[in-house]
């Protein structure tokens, strides 16, 4: 017999707001405003007017510097707005790196589609993208005192895809980026002081990514490669893919270090999408939370879930538990162009409240109280509009405690807790 199943699409949870604008890749929230990058070009950065949250409004967009780039990050402190230049559709147009070998092998442009896992149509778009190449990866700084008019103070350009998530403070921007010489995303950190000349002052990579000094990649392909590091006091703490997280020491931002090290086990098939310790301790103990990123999903693997680490001792850090979201509570899983699974969480942990992006699974809001038990005290998962499944792709908080959830394909909801 067959079983009817009846969802809770939102538990303690209710909208105050949905503003119907393009999907996109990060929603920042400061000061009043909401700052939200586009996923798709010719889409780029919206700012939104926030003093009356049940009436949010667009009062300025800036686009892509071109039809090639996408800027889906941005992040800002007080007045200074930055936002991420990368190439749109960048593993897909990578592709086209490999077909002039794969002709070399006498291979069919049939051949090389099926090799590739493109459409026959597609191999005309990887060779245009090739012989156009791409030169605008990089960061535009800008200036925001006038939330209606931003001003474009510098455009850094780096290499490669260019930059993609990052973090920043007032003195300095913490770059994941594409460089010369490198195999996957490094860590590069520039100087703000004078925000219309950002200037590097240091570099930090995993061993195996420099190989124009000679260093063997340890990973295949772009395995090993930092997605983003987030400034915790003298720390960063940087996600490193499918080589786990490491801890840096930046006292001497001039010359960050290694200080702990941790790579999940091969059975784990999603990659780290980013870590941050709690800004408190528990009972004695430091904890760090950290995400994974769901993929394309095979029957019978392991989703991209949330870990909860003792990170007390960085020579020593360890898993202490583990979330995951059973896809026997999202309506939607296994429909087609649908992920589910873990993404990101609000990067800010002052409290035990883990505010974490499922995509299809929505907003899941965590209690680590107890760190070694994580419980889900609320959640949001409401269709859009159309009725179009969610797929949730960041989120941040403001004071006053109202959440911003920002879906890849349907725009920005505005919720608040009803516990």
């Amino acid at each position: 017999m067959k079983r009817e199943v009846e969802y809770e699409l939102a538990r303690n949870i209710r909208q105050v707001a949905h503003l119907d604008i393009e999907g996109g890749g990060e929603v920042t929230v400061r000061d009043g405003y909401a700052y939200v990058g586009h996923m798709k070009p010719p889409k780029g950065t919206s700012i939104i007017d926030l003093s009356d949250p049940a009436n949010p409004k667009v009062v300025a967009h800036v686009a892509p510097p071109d039809e090639w780039s996408h800027t889906h990050k941005v992040k800002v402190v007080g007045n200074i707005m930055i936002t991420n230049v990368e190439q749109d559709r960048r593993h897909f147009l990578r592709k086209g790196d490999k077909i002039a070998g794969l002709r070399a092998e006498g291979l069919s442009d049939a051949g090389i589609a099926e090799r590739l896992g493109v459409d026959l149509s597609d191999i005309a778009v990887l060779e245009e993208a090739l012989e156009r190449g791409y030169s605008s990866g990089g960061f535009r700084v800008w200036d925001v005192s006038d939330k209606t008019a931003p001003k474009l103070l510098s455009y850094v350009k780096t290499h490669g895809f260019g930059v993609h998530r990052f973090d920043m403070d007032e003195n300095y921007a913490y770059i994941s980026t594409e460089m010369e010489g490198y195999v996957g995303n490094i860590l590069v950190i520039y100087d703000l002081a004078d925000p219309g000349n950002p200037t590097e002052v240091s570099r930090w990579h995993m061993p195996g990514q420099h190989v124009a000094k000679g260093e063997t990649p340890t990973g295949v392909g772009y395995s090993h490669r930092l997605h983003h590091a987030m400034r915790c006091g003298d720390e960063l703490w940087a996600a490193v893919w499918h080589a786990g997280f490491r801890v840096l020491d930046a006292s001497d931002i001039t010359n960050p270090t290694l200080k702990g090290s941790y790579r999940f086990p091969k059975a784990i098939p999603e990659p780290t999408h980013t870590v941050m310790p709690l800004e408190q301790t528990i009972d004695g103990k430091r904890f760090a939370i950290a995400i994974d990123e769901e993929h394309a999903h095979l029957p019978g693997r392991l989703h991209g879930f949330i870990w909860v680490m003792d990170v007390t001792d960085l020579d020593n850090m360890e898993p202490i538990a583990a979330w995951d979201l059973s896809e026997r509570f999202c309506p939607w899983v296994g429909e087609e162009g649908v992920r589910f699974g873990g993404h990101q969480f609000r990067e800010k942990l002052d409290g035990t409240l883990i505010y974490a992006t499922w995509f299809a699974g929505g907003l899941r809001v965590l209690d680590v109280a107890d760190p070694y038990l994580p419980v889900e005290v609320a959640h949001y998962m409401v269709p859009g509009p159309t009725g179009a499944p969610p797929q949730s792709n960041d989120v941040d908080v403001d004071d006053k405690g109202l959440i911003y959830v920002l879906d890849r394909n349907r725009g920005l909801d505005i919720l608040e807790m009803t516990l």
